[in-house]
């Protein structure tokens, strides 16, 4: 079996673990999503994604620093869930997470325009400074992150689709209905324990 192949359903298999536990606001989806970006590395880099390759060094320190925040905010307990509130973005956070997807962006833009041969640097970089900026707001459990993560997992199907990773792209589309999906049991979540 050709080795993109073998990456993409790993990828997947851990890919529908981690959503799951992020639907359940299970703080076990930070050790899935220390593994996991493992095998998206090594696809991204062999499909020529480089954004999106090095995005995987960001996911396991994210992933570190979600794990401490929300062990830190619940109990970890016996069953793995956190006890951290759901919340919504403080619109205080707004502009600062506004000028971080901006920065990251036009940074990441032009490093692969710079010192790669990326076909789709504009593509690439969009749904890396996105995923910077989800990543951060599920640390913090603001609900508002699965918006976001629905903005990316939409345009990162095509971009998988024209990158010939169809079984990943597949993935995708299913983590923009289950995107949907999480927005409103979070929100569900957050209105009953408040």
């Amino acid at each position: 079996m050709e080795l993109k192949l073998v990456l993409q359903i790993a990828g997947i298999a851990l890919g529908l673990l981690y959503l799951w536990l992020e639907w359940r606001a299970d703080i076990r989806l930070w050790i899935v999503g220390l593994v996991m970006p493992l095998v998206h590395g090594t696809l991204y880099w062999r499909s020529g994604l480089y954004a999106d390759c090095a995005m995987q060094v960001y996911y396991v320190l994210a992933g570190l620093y979600g794990w401490i925040v929300w062990h830190r905010a619940g109990s970890g307990g016996r069953t793995g869930r956190s006890a951290g509130r759901i919340g919504h973005t403080p619109w205080r956070a707004v502009p600062a997470l506004a000028a971080l997807y901006v920065a990251a962006h036009a940074g990441i833009y032009l490093l692969l325009v710079r010192f790669t041969n990326s076909t789709v640097p504009f593509w690439d970089s969009l749904t890396t400074a996105l995923c910077i900026v989800a990543y951060w707001m599920l640390s913090r459990k603001w609900v508002e992150q699965w918006l976001v993560w629905l903005v990316v997992d939409a345009v990162t199907v095509g971009l998988y689709l024209y990158k010939d990773i169809p079984l990943t792209a597949g993935l995708y589309a299913l983590y923009s209905a289950l995107a949907v999906a999480g927005w409103l049991r979070w929100r569900r979540m957050m209105r009953e324990s408040a």
